[in-house]
């Protein structure tokens, strides 16, 4: 299976009308499809620290072998979906210094020193293993924040896109290496705090839009209360994605996502269940199908660690496809040329977002957007 790319798709699916039937109320935000990236802030590991981490764990190192062009040109090719990392920093300068760029100087090598004035700076810091892969398109949250915030001021007309956090904790157990702070109450206000400073909130959509006048999120997500696509044009919405223990603080005294500004990748019985993150898709089909006509947004994988590039494997996408989920997350919205194989990630017919095949009904008189 080969995809096959259409050359005026991005100017088609940024810009163009809907070409689905419409129905009371018009097309809502849970019926599309569309492609997403993961760890989309990526940039290649240090050629020095790589040959380490190929010596040490073959296997491993392959699996951090990808990198994305910057946030803005993924935009451009019509991706819906992005991912962020997040490590906190209070006080700056503390993942200023990898022990991957010593380990390079040691060793009589010249690496690109990270940018103190901007690593040095309190704040968010983007990054995927501090120590070892820790170059960013966007180092601070910031920087990805406004670079986001200008694209889509240069494209007002945009479709709603989905940023997800991945708030990292914890690290590697070994000397010279440097632990990440845990996310307090205080730093998951700071973070709402970050995305308020960039984007009005007009330009969000917020757990408390959905819920409305129902007793939790979830009941209004089971009761199909997702917002018109057109009314969600020029907007975005974030989804923490971290484990029990950060949905725990970052709920707590927030019931619903009260007054919060990200939705959380949670438990479909939570009261606050609104997206669910189910990344393997394959065999999982029918779970993933059954949420989602539930009335959750889904997001699931159609790669993972480069294993689908390198072979040219398309059975988990088609997996991803067919199940109905909302969002598909690649490290591929290109293909790696080193692989001798042309894998990227589309949808049927070479797009990028299209109606639904689960949700969309009749709303899709064709199961394009144009």
């Amino acid at each position: 299976m080969k995809p096959l790319y259409l050359g005026l798709t991005i100017t088609l699916l940024l810009f163009g009308r809907l070409a689905c039937g419409q129905r009371e109320g018009g097309l809502r935000l849970n019926q599309l499809q569309a492609v997403a990236t993961h760890n989309s802030y990526k940039l290649a590991v240090d050629a020095g620290v790589m040959a380490q981490l190929m010596i040490l764990d073959t296997n491993q190192a392959r699996a951090l072998d990808y990198a994305h062009p910057p946030l803005r040109e993924q935009l451009d090719l019509g991706v819906l979906g992005l991912e962020i990392d997040l490590l906190f920093d209070p006080e700056g300068g503390r993942y200023a210094e990898p022990y991957g760029l010593k380990m390079q100087r040691s060793a009589g090598e010249q690496p690109t020193e990270l940018d103190r004035a901007v690593m040095d700076r309190p704040g968010f810091k983007v990054l995927h293993v501090q120590d070892i892969d820790y170059r960013s398109s966007c180092a601070t949250f910031m920087h990805c924040l406004k670079e986001l915030s200008e694209w889509s001021g240069a494209h007002p007309r945009h479709l709603p896109i989905m940023v997800s956090i991945n708030a990292k904790e914890g690290g590697i157990d070994r000397p010279g290496f440097v632990e990440a702070l845990p996310f307090t109450d205080t730093a998951f206000a700071a973070l709402d705090g970050e995305i308020l400073s960039v984007f009005p909130p007009e330009q969000l959509l917020r757990p408390e839009e959905i819920r409305d006048t129902f007793a939790t999120l979830r009941d209004a997500v089971r009761a199909g209360n997702w917002p018109e696509v057109e009314g969600l044009r020029g907007r975005f919405f974030f989804v923490l994605d971290g484990g029990t223990e950060q949905t725990a603080v970052y709920t707590s005294g927030h019931p619903s996502l009260n007054g919060r500004v990200m939705f959380v990748a949670t438990d479909p019985v939570a009261d606050e269940a609104a997206i669910l993150f189910m990344n393997d898709p394959v065999g999982k089909e029918d779970e993933i199908e059954q949420r989602v006509q539930e009335g959750y947004l889904v997001r699931t994988r159609a790669d993972a660690g480069t294993v689908e590039a390198r072979l040219a494997d398309y059975g988990r996408l088609r997996s991803a496809i067919g199940s109905g989920a909302h969002y598909i997350s690649t490290d591929y919205e290109r293909a790696d040329p080193r692989f001798g194989n042309d894998y990227e990630v589309r949808l049927p017919q070479g797009r990028m977002v299209r109606c639904n095949p689960v949700t969309g009904g009749e709303v899709c008189t064709d199961p394009a957007i144009d």
